[in-house]
């Protein structure tokens, strides 16, 4: 990997350990957005965001890029950076990386002539990212049930990258899995996997005996019917992006305890995170031969 001027700007600490990861690898590495982080770090950061990316080639954003489609996700930043702010500066040959970049963070990147690209969107970064959201999560399951994992009914609702690597996790520690599908192909595999398979039709009839629910659909699926089928001392962890997947004031009006567990990589794992996003950028950087 031939070295490179990078900046990095806004997001949690996965996005601290990057820079400083990718400044390991011998790259430049200009920061901005972490004036109220509260620890160390190796880097010093930039005076303004200007100076930040004038002399890179590539950006990093954070993960999620936004959370209002206006302002950059910079959680250890006082002030707001503007995504137009970020992109007026960026010039036409500069290239921008985040992640979960909105239809609507998109198009102003192209108003704006922002080549931008979103690392989520890359099969290798979502199938790793999986890793530690999936770990994340069990995490918090045996933090807050007064039971363990090993011979718990556990159902999680999706069969994507997450509802994976969650499910042989789960399986590995004793779990009685049930994993939600809506594919027939799907269904087969986590047959296969020695789960049991729950067709979406059929999930109201299977949701009352499980002692913790893991959802990672975004999207409303545990409604108001649903949520009425549960016992109450069910435990429902949300790993779904916004608008995520749970009539919360449903939940708090039965008394189910619902977590919704965001950005859990960042949170449980930054410093492996890390290594996967600078893995991700690398590969993109190299496919496109910049």
């Amino acid at each position: 990997m031939s070295l490179r001027k990078y900046t990095v700007i806004g997001g949690d600490l996965r996005n601290v350990k990057l820079a400083e990861a990718i400044s390991a690898d011998g790259s430049q590495v200009n920061i901005f957005g972490f004036k109220n982080a509260g620890f160390e770090s190796q880097l010093s950061e930039n005076k303004d965001l200007m100076e930040a990316i004038d002399d890179s080639e590539i950006v990093i954003g954070p993960i999620p890029c936004s959370n209002d489609n206006e302002t950059l996700n910079a959680p250890f930043h006082m002030e707001k950076i503007l995504m137009n702010e970020v992109f007026r500066t960026m010039k036409k040959n500069q290239l921008f990386i985040a992640g979960r970049i909105s239809e609507k963070i998109s198009h102003l990147a192209e108003a704006y002539n922002v080549y931008a690209i979103d690392m989520l969107e890359r099969e290798e970064m979502a199938v790793l990212n999986a890793i530690p959201t999936a770990e994340g999560a069990i995490q918090i399951a045996m933090e807050e049930l007064p039971i363990t994992l090993n011979g718990s009914k556990v159902l999680i609702l999706g069969y994507g990258r997450i509802g994976k690597v969650l499910s042989k996790m789960l399986s590995g520690i004793g779990s009685e899995v049930y994993v939600e599908a809506r594919k027939f192909s799907d269904m087969a595999w986590i047959k296969a996997n020695g789960q049991k398979a729950i067709y979406i039709n059929d999930l109201k009839q299977n949701t009352g005996s499980m002692d913790v629910i893991f959802n990672t659909i975004p999207s409303r699926i545990l409604d108001s019917e649903a949520l009425d089928t549960l016992a109450k001392d069910c435990l429902v962890i949300d790993l779904a992006s916004k608008p995520g997947g749970v009539d919360l004031e449903r939940a708090k009006a039965l008394g189910i305890k619902v977590i919704w567990a965001l950005s859990l990589p960042g949170k449980v794992a930054p410093v492996t995170a890390a290594r996967f996003i600078k893995q991700t950028v690398y590969n993109i950087i190299e496919e496109l031969g910049v």
